[in-house]
Order: structure tokens, then sequence, then C-alpha cells
């Protein structure tokens, strides 16, 4: 029996850190919005040799001797116990990778659940979750594939927002820049040798949304918020002083299209709201036309919060 999913991107409206941990790891507190732009997984009984089969197409990932859906399947049999039979897994990597949008998170929480039920293996909720927090910071999220949440810790606190009332676009521009997340909170933590001591922007954003968030928020009131808080992403600097032409890239968007652009995750891909998903097509249309310079070579897709396919790429 085949089974099949479309693990969905995410962006970050917000992105507060606030210390580093014990574990090397940061504590954050970050607005999380899945959007209309997904992978495609498929995962079916494998063949008599007894190895798992990992096939990639679409945007390279690299090696997948050790990506996060190989290393889901490993979870699953070291917590089981059990030896599983091997599974031919077919992924079409339809978001750009290392782009800040949770790609290859979401493809971990769907590897765990598709591999699950071609096994037949019965996992609770919560052990499901853990799971998940043992393979990476953003896999809680995607597992319960909710729209809207505020994730703390180091991703493993997921609280769900309302979000039935969501109608807006967003557009997302994925620039060709390597930023390695690593990396990125590295710089941070010498550019801000204890973030607790001060209020970041990140934090002065997210208290603004959560405000709007839990009560059954509008779209223009996110439109409105973006506008005043396009600053919402503690890594911006960071990322922007390892990446210089996130700076002249920003500039060239806002001046292309009269609004304001947020950064997602560590970058870099950059992102902007808008009241529908039809005026975030058309927009995305109006910029390409534009051809400007600081977008060569980068891609760009215009999406819902459903999908799972954008409602304009380009190219």
């Amino acid at each position: 029996m085949t089974f099949e999913a479309r693990p969905p991107a995410k962006v970050n409206l917000t992105l507060e850190v606030a210390g580093r941990r014990a574990d090397g790891y940061h504590d954050l507190r970050s607005i999380f919005l899945r959007v209309g732009l997904s992978d495609r997984l498929v995962v079916e009984p494998g063949g008599a040799d007894g190895s798992d089969r990992v096939t990639v197409t679409g945007f390279a990932v690299g090696s997948t001797r050790d990506n996060l859906v190989t290393r889901a399947l490993q979870a699953i049999r070291l917590h089981t116990g059990v030896d599983l039979p091997a599974l031919d897994v077919t992924l079409e990597k339809r978001i750009p990778v290392a782009a800040g949008l949770g790609g290859g998170s979401s493809d971990a929480a769907f590897a765990l659940k598709l591999a699950t039920a071609c096994w037949g293996v019965g996992i609770s909720a919560a052990e499901e979750l853990a799971l998940a927090a043992s393979l990476g910071s953003d896999v809680p999220f995607f597992v319960a594939d909710e729209v809207l949440a505020e994730v703390g810790g180091r991703g493993e606190i997921v609280n769900w927002l309302p979000s039935e009332r969501l109608r807006f676009g967003v557009v997302l521009v994925t620039p060709p820049i390597a930023l390695r997340t690593a990396r990125v909170f590295e710089r941070f933590d010498v550019m801000n040798p204890d973030p607790r001591s001060v209020t970041t922007a990140g934090a002065v954003a997210s208290e603004a949304l959560a405000g709007i968030l839990w009560d059954e928020p509008l779209d223009d009131e996110i439109v409105a918020w973006s506008r005043d808080h396009a600053d919402s992403n503690d890594l911006w600097l960071a990322a922007s002083s390892l990446e210089p032409s996130l700076v002249a890239l920003r500039a060239a968007l806002e001046g292309g299209t009269g609004r304001r652009w947020l950064l997602s995750g560590s970058g870099p891909t950059l992102f902007a709201i808008y009241p529908s998903a039809r005026e975030a097509a058309d927009a995305g249309r109006a910029l390409a036309g534009k051809q400007l310079p600081q977008l060569q070579s980068a891609v760009m897709n215009a999406v819902d919060l459903v999908g799972p396919d954008p409602i304009w790429r380009y190219p």
C-alpha cells in the first residue's frame, strides 16, 4: 500500500531569541504560520534487500544518507525496538532548501506519520511529539498539521492559535544565498551577549501580534501589524551582517512593492503579507515584471494558507 502527503512550508511571523540554553540551543518565542507551498512525499513498502531507499527530486538537498526523512525512519525503529522492513521513499522538493521555510522539518514530521502508517505501527500523540522534538526544533509544529501557533522553548512547546478567519496571502522571495542556521545563531550570540537584558524588536512584535491573534484576527489587522513590525525577527541583524546582499534585496523589494518585508527563520527567505491570496499573486507578477537585479536567480511564490501548491510562482 502507498501512503502520500504534502508537507507544507511555514514562515515565522515573529522570532524572539530569549537566551542561550545549557544544551547549546536557544530559548525562542515565535509565531509560526503554515503557508500553501508544499513538498510531495510518498512512502511504500521497499524491496527485498532490506535497505530503505530515499529518492529526492526537485530542489537539491545533498546526500540522503542523513537527511531528516532518513533520520525519521531511524527514530521510529529505535523507538519501537522492532526490526521493521525496508521502505521506499520518494520526496519531491518544491520548498526551497535551507531557506528558513522549514521544508526539511515538515518532511520529517510527515515521514513519521507515513512510515508508521505503512508499517502499521501504533504510537501515541505524546510519543509522536517526542520523536518530532528529537529530530529538530521545527518538527513538532508540523506534526499536528495546524495553521498557526506560538512556539516556545527550542520548538517543543506548541500552543495553537485561532486561524479560522484568516484568508490573507503571502509573497515569498528566496534568493540564492546559503545561510546556515547555526552560523546565524553564532553571529546573534556575538552581537547580543545577553539578549535577556534588553527588550528586542522580536519581543515587542510578538506581544503586539499575540494581542491580535488571541481575538479571532482579521486579515487587515495582520497586514497592519506587518507594516508596523517588519523587524519582528531577532535574527535579521545577524543574518544580514553575514549576507549584506539581504539588505539590498529587502530595500529593492520594499521599493518595488511599497510594502514592508520580513525575514523567515534564519533566512534567507523574505516575505510580505497581503490582504488576500489574489493580491499576493498580483503583487508577485508585478514584482517579477520589474526585473530587479537583486531578484536575479531568486525563487518567488505567492501563497495562500491552504495550498498545497502556490497561487503563482516564478520561475
